[in-house]
């Protein structure tokens, strides 16, 4: 009589087995990926790594000042806490603005970039050109917009909605063409136009996950809010830029600590609004 376990054993399928010819896609794959890590060892100075344990004056040096208000009362209350926070405040509010205009700029070109909404000679073109946005780094777009407009945080919020506006088109794009074609054909019977099915078929499915996506971009514009300050986009960057400059690595230490703290505030929330969604 055959016994539970060999009853359950064979109840299971084996394995899929893998093609000669994809597991040779596979391994010329995954070959030349460690073969160009192996090229790219010396230009990437990877053989410096040894010297992250050895010389280390300057970093202990460094790291008792950045630590130094940390474990001095006196000096941690010393600082101009209502600055640091005043500007990481401002830098939030650019993140906030530039996130929310991307996403009016994304909507549409994520929905002409979805090859199963848009038209091929359409679909193609905008894809292309989002790979251009994203292309282009963050400090390029702020010091054109700081040339527009001048100084400030403006400057900084059109920066971060050109290039997240480009990142949360594609992934509004791909959201997009991973849909569930029924509830768009059942829209379709009806006798509905391209933009009720659209409206009615497309957009509940995406949705939760279009607000994900934004969510997390808007996490990282919260960061990188605070290096276009560096060039005079407004925000915590510049003080931060300054404090550097001056060597006043105590109050680097401070502002650092003011950024993660806030970093972590958004990134808490952005997990409970994620959770309640999806």
């Amino acid at each position: 009589m055959m016994s539970q376990a060999a009853k359950i054993e064979g109840a299971i399928p084996p394995p899929p087995k893998r093609s000669a010819s994809a597991l040779a896609f596979d391994t010329l794959l995954w070959g030349g990926v460690i073969l160009l890590l192996i090229i790219s060892f010396q230009p990437a100075e990877i053989d410096k790594f040894p010297q992250l344990f050895t010389d280390t004056e300057k970093t202990q040096g460094f790291a008792q000042l950045f630590f130094k208000p940390f474990t001095d009362a006196q000096l941690f209350m010393s600082m101009d806490w209502s600055l640091f926070i005043g500007k990481m405040w401002q830098t939030i509010q650019m993140a906030m603005w530039g996130t929310a205009l991307a996403i009016i700029v994304a909507i549409p070109l994520g929905l002409l970039g979805a090859r199963n909404i848009a038209p091929v000679w359409v679909q193609q073109p905008v894809r292309r050109v989002l790979d251009l946005i994203r292309s282009i780094p963050d400090l390029v777009v702020a010091l054109i917009f700081i040339t527009a407009v001048g100084l400030g945080p403006f400057a900084g919020v059109m920066s971060i909605m050109f290039n997240t506006g480009g990142v949360l088109a594609k992934l509004f794009a791909e959201a997009v063409e991973s849909i569930d074609k029924g509830p768009v054909e059942g829209v379709r019977a009806t006798g509905a136009v391209k933009l009720q099915e659209i409206v009615w078929g497309v957009i509940p499915q995406v949705a939760p996950l279009w607000t994900s996506y934004a969510l997390y971009r808007f996490e990282s514009s919260s960061r990188a809010a605070t290096v276009l300050g560096i060039i005079g986009a407004g925000g915590i960057g510049q003080i931060l830029y300054d404090s550097i400059n001056a060597f006043q690595f105590d109050q680097t230490g401070c502002i650092v600590l003011v950024i993660v703290v806030a970093v972590s505030m958004i990134d808490l929330l952005s997990q409970v609004i994620r959770t309640r969604l999806l």
